[in-house]
């Protein structure tokens, strides 16, 4: 049976890569983004890059606990079981806590994305990986999960709270021999950094943090990476 992978947000960035690097080595694919559009155009350039590779697509905005839940049925509707889910869907709007809107709207945001839907997700699709006794979770925290700075603001809280998600996980699916990994990128090249007058060569690349999820999938099933840190080479922006 084909190996099946999961990955929110999968038309851009961190989620695209992972998106390609799976499909090369020959898994079958389901992802989502919010825009349509997108998700076409990934498509299309698929079947060009991989003929014959199995791609499912969804528009969804995990942001909403109801599209989540959809986005999960139309998984479970594929047929395979999960072999990898990789929670990637994110939101980053710098800004200090002191200067973000006083309705706390910002900080909703930031945990409906960056938290809640890896939550409602991970649990959806939870039972059916506990049966197999099989399968793989990774989470896209960030270096802001370890280490607040002055401009993450609620996004910060978010990514902190992930990771203790991820913590949590770990220590609860190991007797399931279900493996859990925190992906922590630093700063790549992605379009959260579009504007920014830095040079490409000082930015971690999406391909890099692909690679890095798959051979820590490729581990044996008796070891397990708990945590993948990824910096820029001369440190952080």
């Amino acid at each position: 049976m084909q190996k099946f992978i999961v990955v929110t947000g999968g038309t851009k960035g961190i989620g695209r890569a992972i998106v390609e690097r799976f499909l090369r080595a020959g898994f079958a694919v389901a992802t989502c983004a919010r825009s349509q559009s997108d998700l076409a155009a990934l498509a299309t350039a698929v079947q060009q890059e991989f003929p014959g590779a199995v791609l499912h697509t969804f528009a969804a905005d995990l942001s909403r606990q109801e599209e989540t839940q959809r986005f999960a049925d139309f998984v479970r509707g594929v047929g395979l079981p999960v072999e990898v889910l990789v929670n990637n869907a994110g939101l980053f709007i710098p800004a200090r806590l002191q200067d973000e809107p006083a309705d706390g709207s910002a900080l909703r945001a930031m945990i409906d994305v960056n938290l809640y839907s890896a939550y409602d997700l991970t649990l959806a699709l939870l039972p059916a990986m506990i049966a197999r006794r099989q399968g793989h979770i990774f989470n896209m925290c960030s270096i802001a999960s370890i280490m607040a700075y002055p401009n993450g603001g609620s996004y910060s809280i978010a990514k902190f709270a992930l990771y203790g998600m991820t913590k949590s996980l770990r220590e609860e699916l190991k007797p399931h021999n279900l493996r859990v990994t925190a992906v922590l990128p630093g700063a790549t090249l992605t379009a959260s950094w579009e504007g920014v007058d830095l040079p490409a060569e000082r930015f971690i690349k999406s391909e890099d943090v692909a690679e890095a999820v798959f051979s820590a999938y490729s581990l044996s099933p008796q070891a397990v990476i708990e945590e993948l840190i990824i910096r820029p080479q001369l440190g952080d922006i």
